[in-house]
């Protein structure tokens, strides 16, 4: 067993206490991959000899727009509901439907609409159960995890892909397709024990907010896939590609289909047929990926391994024009099947290298689903229009496809001017910080720019380049960031280290383990770290080496490694002791004796976070109250990095402190999209206070997306105006910052107005409490007016500070419609000491609001520039309503502090008619609101003596 253990170490990756659970997922998609083997070659052969192969375009057609549309609503459903609870669901729907397919076939009952419904069944299975299988592996693991063990686990499915149509070939042959059908039903509900139990082992451990944001997976791209890939010519060609490789397949399939039905007559000897040279081709694209793979890649380069696949596809072609028979296609659809999965397959993906990760993996999920159905649907409209149309003979799809191949090479070759462009460009974006470089600058003076700043550029300038680099595997820049490991900077050394886990294993390994000795927390650990992660060191002889080391520096750096691989990694936990070397350096590091730096306390901070190990969560509590900044810093970045529910509340009420403010928004960001939901609940219960929920816009406007965009247009209909106005200020500098981002000015127009209705029912509302009080002192005196008159006084106080904040709001609001240089310039004027100004700005604003803006909201900035009573105005007809029906108006709309004001001024009135107006708040969310509203209606109804 540890030999074998030291194995799987070595070739895969995998630690001790990770082995059972990457054996479940691949397990899991082992299944998934031989259900689809047995079930595709199965119906295709039935679909084709019942329905012959002229029907396959339309089958084409159909999957193209059902996969599309499906994609859509599965999304939905998958964001809405629990991942477990959909999988298990969608498993069960489709092994049903696969034992009723073979009940039917028991019966011969199978008509042509069933035919056309299990050929799509099969697509959408194979789009939907390996898009679950994948979304569950992200969840599972890790990013770290996730690049050690995918690997390993994606041999499951190249083992199912073997093993399921041999399988089919086997049982087909033996016992007929009916039985291979409820073969694959009953191997899909194997899959729903193996799939609960990943869930009790990783998914239930995590917090929530961990669970959605490696769920959803957002990006912080703002356009739509389509749009960024229009944006990039790189993109589009590597779209292009895609879409022409696909409509060769289809068209590649149907021939082989075609040939395949005439030569075997035999629904069970087709789908035996089927099955075994699917499986074939499965074996000869893993033994290319072995063995064949990383040597063309090395030796041709990306291009010219593209080109293998076409050109092995037109010389087959060529081949067939001269030997029209069914041994030339079988040799096309494996070059087709093999080479796609193994040599094209790998250059494509060094092909997208360049892009940056973000828009990377939203432009291929795209590539890969719509791109690809729309490929499949043109190829169907191809052959209905060569087939139905033209008549033509099946040979002629050759000529097609020939066509098509000379069209895939060109677009090859633009690739490749594209995928240079893309590294000179990324390089580029690094270097015009301070200078601006021509378009025409050639990539070999780039090069020497980046090469010339690695070399003898300012520290900021380096990092920066660095930070630049950090997705990207420019080998040509190798020897420079290597030289950087002997910089004098620390903060270089450590930024170039992570840079370095983009090369080849081992790079630079031995440099790297001299700097272990540096007495910097930050560079020990990134050294140590990229030794365990990036060198053939076996995880035991790391600990066993660098665990009990006399430095504290490296021992507690090490100590950090060991948290993070061991939070999901409970039997290297347990090995190495975790919880009790944690908790003697708690214990240490609480004495007076044992606090020898402030650094120590800072690494055992995240290393505790790290480790996710909840009883040692109250130290990082006990630190976020440290009198020392450094380490509250570093107790704000522990409980973010731990994103448990536990520490949301700390963590808001450091928005209100300045000095940790930006830590704070970080911490909070690391909780994922999740948070923003937290927000919009605090916002209605209105728990918060208002030094603390004016920053609340900020950390959404953190995340940097169009789902920003999003959430701050819901808070912009928040009751508090000072969120309103901060939601809008959050928008501008979010605009600001990211260019790329779309804002709908039909949806800012109607919010101004709606800004414009409060700001008008403000002003009516303040007039009609003058309006109370100028009455009440006609009236004859008694005792409680005077605190009435105070009481009604406060809150016009409170409405005034909100009239301010709304036309503050509404000016911000017009920044985002309009130009925001020419708002800013109106806003000084409007507001300006010199009337000329004032009445400049007033026609400048006249001119630029459009009509609908013009007519509802021009006159209350009219009004509040010009009239110097805001209660007797010729330019706003102000509506004066009675106490009760303005005190219901306010309590409705308004927020937590107007809430308890009119309470407040109820509670003075001593009059029951006012306590419906109260009642409806005993079930308020805010305790504060609530335990007033419970207080005024107990005075009110209580029995005076």
């Amino acid at each position: 067993m540890p030999l074998l253990k030291n194995i799987f170490n070595k070739t895969f990756g995998l630690r001790d206490g990770e082995i059972y659970i990457s054996f479940l997922m691949q397990l899991y998609i082992f299944l998934i991959i031989t259900v689809l083997l047995i079930v595709k070659p199965t119906v295709n052969a039935i679909f084709v000899n019942q329905l012959g192969a002229d029907s396959l375009p339309y089958g084409y057609l159909l999957v193209a727009l059902v996969a599309v549309l499906t994609s859509i609503f599965y999304n939905k459903a998958v964001k809405a509901f629990s991942l477990l609870k959909v999988t298990i669901g969608s498993l069960i729907i489709f092994s049903l439907g696969f034992i009723a397919l073979s009940i039917i076939l028991h019966f011969n009952a199978l008509d042509k609409a069933l035919l056309y419904f299990y050929y799509l069944s099969i697509s959408l299975f194979a789009v939907i159960a390996t898009s679950q299988f994948w979304i569950l592996a992200n969840m599972v693991f890790n990013a770290r995890e996730a690049k050690r063990l995918f690997g390993f686990i994606g041999a499951g499915a190249i083992a199912g892909g073997v093993f399921g149509g041999y399988l089919t070939s086997i049982i087909v042959s033996s016992y007929g397709n009916k039985y291979a059908i409820l073969m694959a039903a009953l191997l899909i509900l194997c899959c729903i024990p193996i799939i609960k139990k990943i869930w009790n082992l990783r998914i239930l451990k995590m917090t929530s907010y961990v669970r959605k944001q490696r769920k959803y997976n957002e990006t912080t791209t703002q356009d739509s896939s389509f749009k960024l890939i229009l944006k990039s010519k790189h993109l589009t060609y590597l779209a292009l590609i895609t879409g022409i490789g696909v409509i060769v397949a289809k068209l590649v399939d149907f021939q082989f289909s075609d040939f395949a039905n005439k030569a075997i007559s035999d629904s069970d000897e087709l789908a035996s047929f089927f099955g075994f040279w699917f499986s074939t081709f499965n074996v000869i694209a893993l033994v290319l990926q072995l063995f064949v793979t990383n040597r063309f890649l090395s030796r041709l380069g990306v291009s010219s391994t593209l080109l293998i696949l076409p050109l092995g596809i037109a010389l087959g072609s060529l081949l067939f024009l001269t030997f029209p028979e069914l041994w030339v296609l079988v040799i096309i659809k494996g070059i087709d099947g093999s080479f796609k999965q193994s040599l094209n397959k790998a250059a494509v993906e060094l092909s997208i290298m360049p892009i940056p990760n973000n828009i990377k993996n939203q432009a291929k999920s795209f590539i890969d689903v719509a791109v690809d159905s729309v490929a499949t649907g043109i190829a169907g409209f191809l052959l209905i229009f060569l087939i139905r149309r033209l008549d033509l003979d099946t040979s002629y799809i050759t000529v097609i496809i020939l066509l098509f191949v000379f069209i895939w090479i060109l677009l090859i070759y633009r690739l490749r001017e594209a995928y240079f462009n893309s590294f000179r460009t990324n390089i580029q974006k690094t270097l015009v910080a301070n200078t601006k470089i021509e378009k025409s600058i050639k990539y070999e003076t780039t090069l020497v720019a980046a090469r010339r700043i690695l070399h003898s550029g300012a520290e900021t300038e380096i990092l920066s380049l660095l930070e630049q680099l950090s997705s990207y595997r420019i080998i040509a820049l190798k020897d420079s960031i290597i030289n950087l490991l002997e910089h004098p900077s620390n903060k270089v050394k450590t930024e170039a280290i992570k840079e370095l886990f983009q090369y080849d294993k081992g790079t630079a390994i031995n440099k790297v383990e001299a700097l272990i000795t540096e007495e910097n927390d930050d560079l020990v650990y990134t050294a140590l770290d990229y030794i365990m992660q990036h060198s053939n060191i076996n995880a035991n002889a790391f600990f066993d080496k660098y665990l009990n080391h006399e430095t504290d520096y490296i021992s507690n750096a090490a100590l950090l490694c060991l948290a993070k691989e061991g939070v999901n990694n409970n039997k290297l936990s347990l090995k190495y002791n975790l919880q009790t070397r944690i908790a003697e350096l708690v214990r240490a590091l609480n004495t007076p004796e044992g606090f020898s730096r402030k650094e120590a306390v800072a690494k055992l901070l995240v290393t505790i976070a790290y480790s996710g190990i909840e009883k040692f969560y109250p130290f990082i509590n006990v630190h976020l109250n440290n009198r020392d900044p450094y380490i509250v810093g570093y107790a704000i970045k522990a409980a973010g990095i731990t994103a448990n529910e536990r520490f949301i509340d700390e963590l808001l009420q450091y928005l209100s402190t300045k000095e940790h403010r930006k830590q704070a928004i970080k911490a909070l960001k690391n909780y994922g999209t999740g948070i923003t939901k937290t927000i919009l609940n605090l916002n209605k219960s209105e728990e918060l206070s208002d030094n603390i929920k004016q920053h609340l816009p900020k950390v959404i406007s953190a995340f940097n997306s169009q789902n920003s965009v999003k959430i701050l247009l819901r808070l912009l209909k928040s009751k508090d105006v000072v969120i309103r106005l901060e939601s809008a200020k959050a928008l501008l500098k979010l605009r600001q910052k990211n260019q790329s981002l779309f804002y709908n000015k039909r949806i800012f127009k109607r919010v101004i107005l709606r800004e414009g209705r409060y700001y008008k029912n403000t002003i009516n509302a303040i007039s009609s409490i003058q309006n109370t009080i100028n009455q009440s002192l006609l009236e004859p005196e008694n005792d409680s007016d005077t605190e009435v008159f105070i009481a009604r006084q406060s809150l016009i106080e409170v409405l005034n500070e909100q009239i301010d904040t709304s036309l503050k709001c509404i000016f911000k609001l017009l920044s985002l419609v309009y130009d925001e240089a020419d708002i800013n310039v109106t806003y000084s004027g409007l507001f300006s000491d010199v009337k000329e100004a004032r009445v400049n700005a007033l026609e400048f604003l006249d001119n630029l609001l459009n009509s609908q803006l013009k007519s509802k909201i021009f006159p209350l900035i009219e009004h509040t520039v010009i009239e110097n009573d805001h209660f007797d105005s010729a330019i706003l007809k102000i509506n004066t309503i009675p106490e009760k029906a303005y005190l219901t108006m306010l309590i409705k709309r308004r927020g937590k502090r107007v809430k308890l004001e009119i309470l407040h001024l109820i509670m003075v009135l001593d009059n029951k008619k006012y306590i419906p107006i109260a009642m409806p708040l005993k079930k308020h969310k805010n305790k504060d609101v609530k335990f007033f509203a419970y207080a005024t209606i107990d005075s009110l109804t209580d029995v005076k003596p």
